[in-house]
């Protein structure tokens, strides 16, 4: 399982490409960011979408998916101006100056914080399933206190339980994906460390964030696509749209009876969607 270090964690990530391994990066390189309990597993058929054009990188954020915490606690937080850092570590530790991104859910909010903060490094942006919201304390907090107790109750043999994953991924969307993708998403979400888990929960959500995330996307200088799901329960489309009318950089579509994973529920219509934004010369 290849890995590197980051920040004293090591971090799976892989290259989907049709490059030899040896002579890496030779193409633009596409950089893919997973989403809160998720992984880069998620990414992998979009990604091979794109292998012709792009060196893709994909990899897990620090606390999910293959990326394990040391046992010995580093010191770092789970703000997500901490996992935006991270991921100016991993790009220098591979020697990768400037890059594209294409970042889903609590990823689009790293990508974005990345953004604001190192917009040299970026030539274009896409941002799947992304937003704004206001802050609202009591709601917060019962957010805050159900996704501890979703958090806390993640038993192993979950799992085995038949129709499990579709239970789980029914919120999550409007289209049916493989069953092989619905037991991958489960698993990561029970493998997905506590502490990283629990702690993005109260970073993502908060009162923090509904102030600091308009300004991001306000700042952003960089020729951005904002892709909602129509049927996003997480995410609701008006929230993308909203964030999308901050800035005149960042072109807003909304795909149809999608989801949260548009990329997946309909991906003939989302790669159309992003291969236009690539090819636009802005």
């Amino acid at each position: 399982m290849p890995e590197i270090t980051v920040r004293g964690v090591n971090h799976y990530y892989q290259w989907i490409t049709t490059t030899p391994s040896a002579s890496l990066p030779q193409k633009p390189v596409l950089v893919f960011l997973h989403g809160w309990a998720g992984s880069a597993r998620y990414w992998e058929s979009t990604a091979e979408a794109f292998k012709e054009d792009f060196d893709c990188l994909l990899y897990d954020l620090r606390g999910f998916g293959r990326t394990r915490l040391p046992q010995t606690p580093l010191g770092l937080s789970y703000a997500l101006e901490e996992y935006a850092e991270d991921l100016a570590h991993l790009l220098n530790q591979l020697g990768l100056k400037r890059v594209w991104i294409n970042a889903h859910s609590t990823g689009a909010s790293i990508a974005v914080l990345f953004a604001q903060k190192y917009p040299e490094r970026l030539e274009k942006l896409i941002l799947t399933c992304s937003g704004i919201f206001e802050y609202d304390r009591p709601s917060f907090e019962a957010f805050h206190k159900f996704g501890g107790y979703v958090v806390k109750f993640r038993p192993p043999w979950l799992a085995k339980i038949p129709l499990a994953d579709r239970f789980f991924m029914a919120r999550f969307l409007c289209r049916p994906i493989p069953n092989q993708q619905r037991q991958a998403f489960l698993t990561d979400f029970l493998i997905a460390d506590y502490e990283a888990a629990l702690g993005t929960i109260y970073t993502s959500v908060s009162e923090h964030m509904a102030k600091t995330m308009p300004i991001a996307f306000s700042q952003l200088s960089i020729p951005v696509l904002l892709i909602s799901g129509e049927k996003d329960q997480i995410i609701p489309a008006p929230m993308g749209k909203k964030a999308a009318d901050l800035n005149p950089k960042i072109r807003y579509r909304m795909i149809d009876k999608t989801a949260h994973f548009p990329m997946l529920e309909d991906a003939p219509v989302y790669l159309s969607c992003v291969r236009e934004f690539m090819g636009n010369g802005e």
